[in-house]
């Protein structure tokens, strides 16, 4: 018998555990939407119930990005590039998040004419997910999210009247060197994440990539994603 425990690979016992918590939250999730329609109106909108279906939202997209993230150091992460119509799948992201946004207070607007694009109709819409449930956060009152044809690129965009982002976060909108803040808590593990999928669209020498800016018609912060 070898005095050796066999070695493990650590990352992918993290990996398995993060997919099961990743289920289990989905569960919940579809759970919360059920019966949030059975409760009364004035149950069904009160702040303590949007706030729980809210940090749920947060932590399984975090887990879901957590998994992407992993694929991506593994070098398994790849985009299976399909043509959608984007009215379809913007309109799809806001009925997704309607609950919340009408829970909290806030509207959610749609500005999209009527073109096609190609990207993955997974990671795409994930990011954009996570984008809107972090403007929730932080919004007063509005969400918009909106697509548009620019210098050959389709950019999807995320805006909201909040306070916009903060300087260290316009000057590095990827994350890859910023760490973590132990002062605000965060990890920008989404923008790292939108970064990594948005570089693996690819059209000949072009590559997808993001962007942050403040402003616009609603003032604060702009998040987009430029699709080749």
């Amino acid at each position: 018998m070898s005095d050796q425990d066999p070695s493990i690979d650590f990352s992918m016992v993290i990996a398995s555990a993060v997919h099961d918590m990743k289920n289990s939250l989905g569960m919940l999730l579809h759970s919360l939407d059920e019966l949030r329609s059975d409760l009364p109106d004035d149950v069904a909108r009160a702040p303590r119930f949007n706030t729980l279906q809210y940090e749920a939202e947060r932590v399984h997209s975090d887990l879901v990005q957590l998994l992407g993230l992993y694929r991506v150091q593994q070098r398994t992460l790849s985009a299976h590039l399909d043509e959608h119509y984007l009215p379809d799948v913007l309109g799809e992201q806001m009925a997704r998040h309607q609950p919340s946004l009408e829970g909290r207070g806030i509207r959610g607007e749609i500005e999209c004419p009527p073109i096609n694009a190609y990207f993955d109709l997974e990671l795409i819409p994930g990011v954009l997910s996570n984008i809107i449930n972090n403007a929730v956060r932080y919004t007063h009152s509005r969400i918009r999210i909106s697509a548009r044809e620019e210098d050959d690129f389709v950019v999807l965009a995320v805006e909201d009247d909040g306070d916009g982002y903060p300087a260290r976060m316009l000057e590095a909108p990827d994350a890859s060197d910023q760490g973590i803040s132990f002062s605000t808590g965060s990890t920008n593990l989404g923008l790292y994440f939108a970064s990594c999928v948005a570089r693996l669209h690819k059209e000949g020498q072009r590559t997808g990539f993001i962007k942050l800016r403040n402003g616009g018609e609603l003032g604060g912060g702009i998040f987009e994603i430029w699709l080749p």
